[in-house]
């Protein structure tokens, strides 16, 4: 029996919602079906609501401190879920992961120093970087037969050997592709890094949303390699659509790395979690299993209902299942239309508001990225507008 009732449409326009309230200020019009930003349309996790609303009807918000029940919850879901061991040592807090991998960047490299990432990509990687004084060295991920992507390992080992780069960003699960990378593509990543002296920063936002039975191996817990390299970073936030609450871990195995890390942002005060992060995630890590069990069950069909439409009505346009994630990679290449005409389509024609592909680098071009985490009803009348659009082309 369904418990969450995830076809509930919930208004979120006049909340300061960036996906819904920014809509003119981003795609120049305020019409749009909003399916870009990488939230859900979802109401959160009811265990999160619960436990805000009791710790908020207390009406003394003072100083909090992160219990031991805090940091055990998130100790225990990574065990429960991944697999994925480590102490209370291992792991701290850090206000978002975007926040934390600037100041990875800040700590681990210095002005000048080169960063590889692998598009297309997440964007705020690439921004970080360059707006740290860093330089940025692609290694673009290859496109397999079957229309699904991998890894050039042999590219990354030259650019390894020849550019000498400090970091190494590790998008796992991939964004926007979806991509579970396989445990022996990490090992492979892990022996190259250590080799040649790379510190690898793994983006595990997404690693709880696994789907179509694929299996999340966090980077660090693959190989002893793995272990000495990897600066690994997850959050409650995409599971359980808290993302404005801004809570996040970090784990770093190697004592090496790891002492000097947590001890400068200790002393900056940067890896204490304020009350609604420390109450909220602590809620979703105890109580959240069975609701994102049912929203991942929910969040598969739409990726399959849109997968078939496409299939079915707008041939000019694959939907690559992901692995993981809420995000659909959208080849629209098929439709025989230079990129601003592809993005013309989707905001002027079918008055819909999707991710540009290229903003997440080469090989974004003629992709669009879709957020499927929206009530069914909505998922249907986007893709009518859209069928309807390239009917009228």
């Amino acid at each position: 029996m369904q418990q969450y009732n995830f076809d509930q449409i919930i208004d979120r326009a006049g909340t300061d919602s960036v996906k819904c309230d920014a809509l003119n200020e981003y795609f120049g019009r305020p019409d749009l079906i909003p399916l870009w930003v990488a939230d859900m349309d979802f109401a959160a996790c009811p265990a999160v609501t619960q436990a805000l609303g009791e710790r908020m009807a207390h009406a003394i918000y003072g100083y909090t401190m992160a219990t031991d029940r805090f940091w055990q919850s998130i100790i225990d879901w990574n065990h429960k879920r991944h697999g994925f061991d480590f102490t209370r040592d291992e792991v701290t807090y850090v206000p978002g992961i975007v926040t934390g991998f600037g100041l990875v960047v800040s700590h681990f490299t210095r002005p000048g120093d080169k960063v590889v990432i692998q598009e297309p990509v997440y964007h705020p990687f690439k921004n970080v970087i360059k707006g740290n004084g860093r330089r940025v060295l692609n290694n673009p991920l290859l496109t397999t037969a079957d229309g699904f992507y991998a890894m050039d390992l042999e590219g990354l080992e030259h650019i390894f050997a020849t550019e000498q780069p400090r970091m190494m960003v590790l998008c796992n699960p991939h964004n926007p592709i979806g991509i579970v990378w396989d445990a022996d593509t990490l090992r492979k990543v892990a022996r190259l890094a250590r080799k040649y002296g790379v510190t690898v920063f793994s983006d595990e936002i997404h690693c709880d949303l696994t789907v179509y039975g694929n299996v999340h191996h966090p980077f660090a817990s693959v190989s002893d390699d793995a272990a000495a390299v990897a600066v690994s970073m997850g959050a409650p936030s995409k599971t359980f659509n808290i993302a404005g609450i801004k809570s996040s871990w970090c784990v770093v195995k190697n004592p090496e790395l790891r002492r000097p890390f947590f001890t400068w942002l200790e002393t900056n005060e940067l890896c204490s979690p304020s009350l609604v992060a420390s109450t909220a995630t602590l809620a979703a890590y105890e109580h959240g299993s069975e609701w994102l069990d049912e929203c991942l069950a929910y969040i598969q069909g739409n990726i399959d209902f849109v997968h078939d439409y496409c299939r079915d009505h707008i041939p000019g346009i694959v939907a690559v299942k992901p692995q993981a994630s809420f995000l659909v990679w959208l080849d629209c290449s098929g439709l025989g239309l230079a990129h601003e005409r592809v993005v013309d389509l989707f905001v002027n024609k079918a008055l819909l508001a999707l991710n540009d592909g290229t903003m997440f680098g080469q090989g974004g071009e003629q992709h669009m990225r879709l957020n499927v985490a929206v009530p069914r009803s909505i998922l249907e009348k986007a893709m009518s507008q859209l069928c309807d659009a390239v009917k009228n082309l």
